[in-house]
């Protein structure tokens, strides 16, 4: 039988996990996937960017009255014609931010690819109470005069597959860049709730397991 010290220390752990928030940023190469992270994060902007390395910064908000230990994966440049499988990031993330360049056609076919790749029916061993929360993001609205995807092309994609859309500008748009985040923050968190409610019993165990997935090297900001 539990103390009454090591039971508050066991339910303090049990709020701590519930209020991670862990969040995966991807696209293709070159649509700004970093510049948008870091923009969140430091609300500076960073021009050209690549790196070899995928990390995952960490970052303390507060948001809905909950405290909050965010995590936000960035995967290292990937050409865009190659395969993907996100079987690790589908296991991971609670939530995807997925990025095109509305300059680049084949950014967009790339970010429909990971679109239906997420929404794709579950199998047995990556089922979850409630699907993902996923935000499309047409970045670099700033280079509009060459615009290659329209906004209604955006806008479908994401309403055919239950996603939220918008365009903004890394390099121009730090407060749009900022709500946007905090939008799917909020989705993430909404989902938290349902799966309360379905799985009023349901344990967390998996956590630690689906934390070792990943190997990443960690930032915090």
């Amino acid at each position: 039988m539990l103390g009454s010290s090591q039971y508050s220390s066991r339910r303090q752990e049990q709020k701590d996990k519930m209020n991670d928030v862990k969040l995966a940023v991807l696209g293709g190469e070159g649509t700004g996937k970093s510049a948008l992270t870091v923009r969140f994060l430091t609300k500076r902007f960073i021009g050209e960017y690549a790196s070899n390395f995928e990390s995952i910064y960490s970052k303390h908000l507060y948001l809905e009255g909950k405290q909050l230990n965010l995590e936000i994966y960035d995967p290292c440049s990937q050409p865009q014609k190659a395969k993907f499988s996100l079987t690790s990031e589908l296991h991971w993330a609670d939530g995807f931010v997925i990025v095109y360049d509305i300059s680049d056609r084949s950014s967009f076919a790339f970010a429909k690819a990971l679109i239906y790749r997420i929404r794709e029916p579950q199998t047995s061993h990556c089922k979850r109470a409630v699907e993902s929360a996923v935000i499309l993001v047409g970045n670099k609205q700033d280079l509009c005069h060459i615009r290659e995807v329209g906004w209604e092309e955006g806008q479908k994609l994401a309403l055919d597959n239950r996603c939220q859309f918008c365009e903004l500008s890394a390099a121009e748009q730090s407060l749009e860049v900022e709500m946007m985040f905090i939008r799917i923050i909020k989705d993430i968190l909404t989902n938290f709730k349902l799966k309360e409610k379905r799985r009023p019993s349901g344990s967390k165990s998996m956590a630690k397991l689906i934390n070792n997935v990943f190997g990443k090297r960690r930032k915090s900001v």
